[in-house]
């Protein structure tokens, strides 16, 4: 069965995103540095789960979209103006919403991306795996990653990477 990913990154005093939605934070890979990982972790993901907000985000940088042509389910409630054919909106608990992805992601791993949808995915249980880059930034305020989980959530350390710029990556599994 495939998996329930998620990637992302988070200052060290864990936020996940400046006030604002800001991600100015965030280091852009240069050539020689290659892109930290995320190309060899997209290879193995099938479709990807992303909630609402996280959408308007990314489709908001404009250019070419991100994700090609891989689906992308945006959870909603409200209706969304996906101007990508790869994008449908879909809507239902985090068990309903990823029993869909899997199926979209016809036995490829689903990556989870969005705070709010990654804490729903981890209340219910179903994140098979987290990695998550610490890059060496304190913010003081924004999205914190784990604000309003439910309950508390064990792992266990699967990798340790230490990229360039300080940054450290380090891969969890579901305990």
């Amino acid at each position: 069965m495939s998996r329930v990913r998620a990637f992302l990154a988070s200052s060290l005093d864990g936020f996940i995103a400046g006030e604002g939605d800001d991600l100015s934070w965030l280091p852009h890979p240069t050539p020689d540095e290659g892109d930290f990982g995320f190309g060899a972790f997209l290879s193995e993901i099938g479709a990807l789960l992303m909630g609402r907000r996280s959408y308007g985000v990314v489709a908001s940088f404009g250019g070419e979209w991100p994700h090609g042509d891989r689906t992308v389910l945006a959870a909603t409630h409200r209706p969304l103006s996906a101007s990508v054919p790869s994008v449908r909106a879909l809507g239902g608990d985090a068990a309903a919403l990823v029993a869909e992805a899997r199926r979209a992601a016809a036995g490829k791993d689903v990556y989870v991306k969005g705070g709010k949808l990654l804490r729903q995915v981890l209340d219910a249980g179903l994140l098979d795996e987290l990695t998550l880059t610490l890059v060496p930034v304190v913010l003081g305020r924004g999205r914190p990653l784990g604000a309003g989980l439910e309950r508390r959530h064990g792992f266990s350390l699967g990798h340790v990477a230490q990229l360039p710029r300080g940054m450290v990556q380090l891969t969890y599994r579901r305990a």
